[in-house]
């Protein structure tokens, strides 16, 4: 039995986007400077995006925008960039709480300081498809 990729067309272009601007831009830019390399893409590409979303606030007494989510793409996918040494587990927590605070299905974390570009795909089980 084949497991059917969430979003598949749309992931492959994403990742198409991201490999682009990795090999365009190199290993040891920004983070700012590697958004904005993937929003121009995402604008050549006519895909819909939100950069810099804010979320609802998590708690009573949260400031409001206190958390925002690189990307959000055709109102489905969370897309979450890095630049730094490794991601580590506190990174894959909070792409899923972004996932969790705005009840979509899937979220993916890419980080561009890596050699070698590896994203990384982050589902929100409790988002039914």
């Amino acid at each position: 039995m084949t497991e059917k990729l969430i979003y598949e067309g749309l992931t492959y272009k994403l990742n198409g986007i991201l490999y682009s601007v990795h090999n365009e831009r190199g290993r040891f830019l920004s983070e700012q400077q590697y958004c904005d390399a993937i929003e121009q893409k995402l604008k050549e590409s006519r895909l819909s995006y939100e950069r810099e979303k804010i979320l609802p606030p998590s708690f009573l007494g949260e400031a409001r925008g206190r958390n925002k989510i690189d990307f959000l793409i055709e109102g489905k996918v969370i897309l979450e960039i890095k630049a730094k040494r490794v991601i580590t587990r506190e990174d894959y927590y909070q792409v899923r709480r972004y996932l969790e605070a705005l009840g979509k299905k899937l979220g993916i974390i890419v980080n561009f300081r890596r050699k070698f570009l590896e994203p990384k795909r982050i589902l929100n089980s409790k988002v039914k498809e």
